[in-house]
């Protein structure tokens, strides 16, 4: 770390480790999953090499971050250790926080389908849901969404058999998952393919 706020708070202890500009985006990214180096610059579009490389030793030595080898044996991945995975909490608050920086949509922002794992999992945590598995279909890239009354997984299609596809904007599709639209806000901008009451209930119903 080369800078400290020197003050004995826990925000700012925080701060020292994961305030600088990209670390939390590289927790984000390792949120979604372990990654090799060059699938981290992939995923972050506009971080400089070497600023990465700095960010990713940073995080290391802080015990955030560590390099294991991956499934297959033929190459390292950079993964979150227990303590680093902690930071899914406050992330997700910020997420929720964000919304009404949202609404403007993305303008010339830069966008990654891959980013809604973590903002559909923050977003929709806590509502009541039937079980179900549902496809959310954003810039052609397919994620899942499957849904009990005890938890939400998100993450890439697997062999699972879907109830319902929703195809829509990014913006549609957070908009909907923060509750700031409903499905009837949004006539023709949200294509529903299967069992709508299955996607009303994962992005319309809360639990009291």
């Amino acid at each position: 770390m080369s800078r400290s706020y020197r003050q004995y708070c826990g925000l700012a202890r925080a701060l020292d480790v994961v305030g600088d500009r990209w670390n939390l985006l590289i927790v984000r990214q390792l949120l979604i999953a372990p990654a090799r180096y060059r699938e981290l610059l992939d995923g972050l579009p506009g971080v400089a090499t070497n600023l990465l490389s700095d960010r990713l030793r940073d995080l290391e030595a802080a015990g955030v971050v560590e390099r294991r080898l991956a499934e297959d044996g033929n190459a390292i991945v950079y993964a979150l250790t227990p303590w680093g995975a902690e930071l899914r909490e406050p992330i997700e608050g910020l997420v929720r926080w964000s919304t009404p920086l949202m609404v403007r949509g993305p303008g010339d922002d830069r966008f990654r389908t891959e980013w809604l794992v973590v903002a559909l999992r923050a977003l929709l945590t806590g509502k009541a849901r039937k079980a179900a598995t549902v496809g959310i279909e954003v810039d052609g890239q397919l994620l899942q969404v499957r849904t009990t009354r005890s938890g939400i997984e998100i993450g890439p299609r697997d062999d699972r058999e879907l109830d319902a596809v929703v195809r829509a904007d990014a913006a549609i599709v957070l908009g909907l998952a923060a509750g700031a639209l409903t499905l009837d806000d949004v006539p023709g901008l949200a294509d529903i393919e299967g069992d709508e009451p299955a996607v009303r209930a994962l992005f319309e119903s809360r639990r009291p």
